[in-house]
């Protein structure tokens, strides 16, 4: 078990075998927080509750980094048109994003390593 003062590595999202697909959403931020962290703690939870959700991968410095999987494009386009996610979205263009790509990418084999 952790200790208070030791940092906690992030976990990986813990998705299932292929296929399924990945959105990967890079961005780069304006200034200040305006906000922002609030609104996308929000939406990560949010995202949690929407069918085929499978899981999430983020990091934020000069660019921003998030990779939400999901188990099809019938659920990711669910979750673009999911009402407060559109409220976000037009709040990223209006406030928090200097700029921002979106790609969706279907995952066909996944492995990886994890030292115990």
């Amino acid at each position: 078990m952790a200790s208070n003062t030791e940092k906690q590595q992030p976990a990986l999202a813990d998705t299932p075998k292929p296929p399924y697909y990945a959105v990967i959403f890079s961005t780069t931020r304006t200034e200040g927080d305006n906000g922002y962290g609030e609104m996308a703690e929000k939406m990560a939870q949010l995202a949690t509750t929407m069918p085929g959700y499978l899981g999430v991968e983020s990091t934020r410095n000069e660019i921003g980094i998030t990779v939400s999987y999901w188990k099809d494009l019938e659920s990711i386009k669910n979750w673009k048109y999911q009402m407060e996610h559109v409220e976000a979205r037009d709040l990223g263009r209006e406030v928090w994003y200097q700029s921002y790509r979106l790609r969706i990418a279907k995952v066909e084999r996944d492995y990886g390593f994890e030292k115990r």
